[in-house]
């Protein structure tokens, strides 16, 4: 039996390390601030360790697996107490897939239909046995309930037969193959009984992962190893999750020990991080994802392509680079939108070499032919109304704040009047989703091809009216040739016809410009090796370090004490 604690006001989470007295909780064992270089932490074994993100109190709990906005998927906790099919490397997407709880993966030759078989001797964490079953009973959700399916699988069926299990597709999953094999696996024998999984709060979690939920608060979740887990002994006996008000807080609580791991951007990171212990490791391989502005293409300004043209034209990534990233990233230089070198080989022939450039002079060309006008400084629209907009970011991410700022400075050249809002990440992730904004800076999936890039930006798979909840195409970008050269770059069945596919794509992309690329998203990770190494590294590149994500649970099994 768990313990549950519930606050009724959210307590600051720039005190969050002084959870003892907060939680009431008088045991060094399962206090967060123990877990860094102050102390042991954890059990006699071993010590703990502290999972951070800046995102404010934990107001609500939600254990749903399914569910974006779940106190478990945002904090990442999740993916230590349920476990993916297997474990693709997006750091390195030639290495080759690990099954995890699949025992055999075999996919079809176009892709269109997965086989496979579970692994035997794992066991859910209320003792259970984990069967091809659950397997089954999971992808059906996705059936039963299209909603859960946010990564758009178009799931046509699932079927066993003997002791394994074959998931047919609409259309060939070549391009998602890494969303099909990450999906978290959730026990039949406890769901089947759930009236509604997509309200689902899932209080008690069973999983099959190397951890059990075993307290929250809104101040932090605590998990504990399980004692029976399938994959032997883990070496980290407990894992603190707790949310910082701000990055600043959560740099803070990196570089003083107080919080372990984390996938967070932070300011001046040599000197804030890296320069106060030998053991603080940064780690930010490439991918391919990128932080790029959605725009709202149903209202004005944004409804009008020379306007998104214009902005798109006097965007300087290299101020970005440079200052909201401070120099801790690649800058993004292709005209496509791909981040390089990660990229290149996807780059169509018409735009290698074809970098973004700042022409103030050109994108005031661009709004004059298309019938803006100024009067004084301020760019008036074809119906002579001043050009103005609103951009948004949560508040205390830092690093988004500055590159929206660095956005309005940039457009101030053109006469527009761009003001920065940084709301609360609820009301953020609300406004985005439903479609209530003009301009906000977003991310990004990444994946083995482009396809994540273009898709989560134009893709019609993803639109949804103004007013309810879209998982991606944030702007509402209606074209259905892009959604059709897409559809066919993933539907392909040979390397000729993927490319001819992405010619399409890269075309409409370029020259329709549906969102604004601005920065290149790697995959950025803290973390210390005080007590635990084992950690991914550039020698040894076995999965990306964000804690957020399904492939976490491969970091956790690979841990071992440092001494």
């Amino acid at each position: 039996m768990r313990m549950r604690k519930s606050s009724i006001v959210a307590l600051s989470m720039a005190t969050a390390l002084t959870l003892t007295a907060c939680s009431g909780n008088d045991n060094p064992d399962t206090d967060p601030s123990a877990s860094g270089s102050g102390g042991d932490g954890g059990t006699a074994s071993g010590a703990a360790l502290t999972i951070a993100k800046p995102d404010g109190a934990i107001t609500t709990e939600s254990n749903n697996p399914w569910i974006g906005d779940s106190s478990a998927l945002k904090l990442g906790y999740i993916n230590a107490l349920y476990e993916p099919l297997a474990i693709v490397n997006l750091v390195d997407p030639s290495a080759e897939v690990e099954p995890w709880l699949a025992d055999t993966i075999e996919w079809s030759a176009d892709y269109t239909s997965l086989t496979l078989t579970a692994k035997d001797g794992v066991a859910w964490s209320d003792g259970e046995p984990f069967t091809v079953e659950d397997i089954a009973f999971t992808f059906q959700q996705f059936i039963d309930y299209p909603e859960l399916d946010a990564a758009a699988l178009g799931l046509d069926s699932v079927a066993v037969e003997g002791d394994s299990v074959t998931l047919n597709f609409q259309a060939p999953m070549y391009v998602k193959q890494d969303k099909v094999l990450h999906k978290l696996i959730v026990p039949k024998h406890i769901w089947e009984g759930v009236a509604d999984p997509t309200t689902e709060v899932n209080l008690d979690p069973v999983g099959t992962g190397p951890y059990s939920l075993t307290q929250f608060t809104s101040q932090s979740v605590q998990l504990d190893a399980r004692d029976d887990y399938w994959g032997g002994e883990v070496a980290v006996p407990t894992l603190f999750y707790v949310s910082y008000n701000d990055n600043t807080a959560l740099t803070t609580a990196l570089a003083n020990g107080d919080a372990d791991w984390a996938q967070a951007f932070i300011p001046n990171v040599q000197s804030a991080y890296l320069d106060k212990d030998e053991n603080n490791v940064y780690w930010a391989p490439a991918g391919l994802g990128i932080d790029t502005m959605f725009v709202n293409t149903t209202t004005a300004p944004f409804d009008d392509l020379a306007f998104r043209k214009a902005v798109n034209m006097v965007v300087d990534r290299t101020q970005h680079q440079a200052i909201a990233r401070e120099g801790g990233v690649p800058e993004l230089t292709s005209v496509t939108g791909l981040p390089t070198p990660a990229g290149d080989a996807f780059i169509n022939q018409e735009y290698q070499g074809v970098n973004y450039e700042v022409d103030v002079e050109g994108a005031k060309a661009v709004l004059e032919e298309a019938g803006y006008a100024w009067e004084g400084e301020t760019l008036m629209d074809p119906d002579g109304e001043a050009v103005t907009f609103t951009i948004q970011v949560p508040q205390g991410w830092n690093d988004y704040v500055t590159g929206i700022s660095l956005i309005a400075d940039s457009v101030a050249a053109l006469g527009v009047e761009a003001t920065v809002a940084t709301p609360d990440v609820d009301t953020w992730w609300a406004d985005r989703s439903n479609g209530d904004f003009q301009a906000v800076l977003n991310w990004t999936d990444t994946g083995a091809t482009p396809y994540d890039i273009y898709s989560n930006i134009m893709d019609g798979r993803w639109l949804m009216p103004v007013g309810e909840a879209a998982n991606y195409n944030f702007g509402r970008y209606d074209n259905p040739e892009a959604t059709e050269a897409l559809n066919a770059y993933a539907t392909a069945t040979d390397d000729a016809s993927r490319a001819t596919a992405l010619e399409a794509v890269q075309q409409i992309f370029v020259e329709d410009v549906p969102a604004i690329p601005i920065g290149t998203r790697p995959f950025i990770s803290e973390f210390n090796t005080r007590h635990y190494v084992g950690w991914p590294s550039d020698a040894d590149p076995y999965v990306n370090a964000d804690p957020t994500q399904p492939t976490t649970v491969k970091i956790l099994t690979s841990l071992t004490p440092a001494s």
